[in-house]
């Protein structure tokens, strides 16, 4: 079993500029080398072209929205051809968008695909309901169908995932939008808040788990 690193520099769904420097700075920090020297196999397939988040006057509700779509079909396509070559990808981000690229490219090879979803915040806003306009918290809702058309439609099939197959684990649910808990309240996804795991988080990560097991043939990891 070997992996393949793929860095994706890109800050274009977030906040603001930064996380594009992510990827370096893991690197130089030694992150491959302590992968290695935990017994991974690992072939370090680069970096992707860097994007830089600016802040899109145009379009206050789809904040770079081209930009977005780029580089999640460049993710895509990366994610694809590591596939291809009998690796299993390894992604170091970037803002959360570029998962929307890992499942589209994941889908090309195996259809069967579920989502560990583990993250602090639900990231269920579209451009509709954002207050924001920043795709960094639209990732979840375009994987399931909603939100901008061109980003939802990335994919080989659409939505790129039902519900019943995403596990959204360490959401925060005091911080997400009034919008998010409507679709969290009527949704199949299974939903592991952070509040619940206070004293039993690795049984409830098993549970996680094994909820996609049953669903998927093969499990992608966002954290």
């Amino acid at each position: 079993m070997k992996f393949g690193l793929i860095g994706v520099p890109s800050s274009a769904g977030a906040h603001g500029p930064g996380q594009e420097k992510a990827p370096s700075a893991l690197r130089k920090a030694g992150l491959l080398g302590a992968l290695r020297e935990a017994g991974l196999e690992l072939e370090d397939l680069g970096d992707l072209p860097v994007a830089r988040f600016s802040p899109d006057r145009a379009d206050r509700k789809r904040q770079s929205q081209s930009r977005v779509v780029k580089v999640a079909r460049q993710v895509a396509d990366a994610v694809a051809t590591a596939v291809e070559r009998e690796l299993i990808p390894m992604l170091l981000g970037g803002d959360c968008t570029i998962t929307l690229g890992v499942v589209a490219g994941l889908l090309r090879h195996q259809p069967d695909l579920g989502l560990l979803y583990f993250d602090g915040d639900a990231d269920l806003t579209t451009p509709e309901t954002t207050h924001s306009g920043i795709f960094d918290s639209m990732g979840v809702a375009h994987l399931i169908g909603q939100g901008d058309a061109d980003l939802a439609h990335i994919g080989p099939r659409f939505p790129l995932l039902p519900q019943d197959r995403i596990v959204l684990f360490g959401f925060h649910p005091y911080e997400i939008e009034p919008e998010e808990s409507r679709v969290l309240a009527s949704s199949a996804m299974a939903k592991y808040p952070v509040t619940s795991m206070d004293d039993r988080p690795f049984e409830l990560a098993a549970q996680a788990r094994t909820r996609l097991e049953e669903r998927a043939r093969a499990i992608a990891v966002h954290f």
